[in-house]
């Protein structure tokens, strides 16, 4: 999405038009036609009702929804439409074609009007709070911090690994540290964390870690024989996460920065030595 109020707010300051591609990531010619542009329409002063979108509209009529001949779209609308329980974008796109039916002009695509919200969300940093069910989901992962013990005999310092498990609802967690990673370690965190809850959830949300998923594939994960075993005894499905999607298991990210803020941190100078069995 081109910044038209950005670019112009840093050719006023006295940036080249080179420094400013480099800077907002728009090609050269991109900058020189908005610099222009505004030149033409004697744009000199921005004020506050100057929005990007307000810009654009003034500089480029014809690349505007109305001026292509499609029906406008209130976005603000659609953002606080879907707010409300049981609101779909695909529902919202329904009644958006039925307007540009009434008024005998075009309408965009379902796809085309999900990048048009998605773009107004991402531009104004909005976000829609997830409506989660007690009980329905667990989201478990490794703690990127570790702990360390010291063998009190060899005074070897030992690696301790922090499995956390979390309930979205509540904010309920479960804590353990462990000496390695392996899968036989991850599916006790589990089970010690049905324990703790004395429950088990509907859904199990892993990232997309070795112990649990040995490929990440994104439509359709390949898991670990062994963690879906312990899934199919417990009566429970495993949904990870898309790769690199952290607000897919944003409680347990979330809790896994609380506990190496509170606890692994917390402990970091603390004198802890075991005695290794041989």
């Amino acid at each position: 999405m081109i910044q038209y109020r950005k670019i112009l707010e840093l050719y006023k300051q006295g940036m080249s038009q080179r420094t400013i591609s480099a800077s907002i990531g728009s090609s050269r010619q991109t900058v020189s036609k908005v610099i222009n542009r505004a030149k033409e329409k004697e744009i000199t002063v921005l004020t506050d009702e100057m929005t990007n979108a307000w810009l654009k509209s003034q500089l480029f009529p014809s690349q505007t929804p109305r001026g292509r001949g499609f029906v406008e779209e209130d976005w603000r609308y659609v953002h606080a439409e879907l707010k409300k329980k049981h609101m779909t974008l695909r529902l919202l796109h329904k009644e958006y074609e039925m307007r540009a039916a009434d008024e005998q002009r075009l309408a965009y695509s379902y796809r085309t009007y999900c990048q048009h919200y998605n773009d107004y969300a991402r531009t104004h940093r909005l976000t829609l709070p997830i409506k989660r069910k007690p009980g329905e989901l667990l989201e478990v992962d490794w703690a990127g911090e570790t702990l360390h013990l010291k063998d009190r005999m060899s005074g070897e310092a030992i690696t301790v690994y922090v499995f956390v498990a979390s309930l979205p609802f509540s904010q309920y967690s479960y804590v353990e540290g462990f000496l390695d990673m392996t899968a036989k370690s991850w599916g006790l965190g589990h089970i010690h964390a049905f324990e703790y809850f004395k429950s088990v959830p509907e859904v199990l949300v892993p990232d997309n870690l070795k112990t649990g998923v040995t490929k990440a594939i994104h439509a359709e994960p390949v898991l670990n024989e062994a963690y879906r075993e312990l899934a199919d005894y417990y009566q429970t499905v495993i949904v990870p996460t898309r790769t690199v999607k952290p607000k897919d298991k944003a409680s347990v990210e979330g809790n896994v920065g609380y506990v190496s803020r509170q606890i692994i941190m917390g402990l970091r100078n603390a004198d802890c030595k075991i005695k290794l069995d041989t």
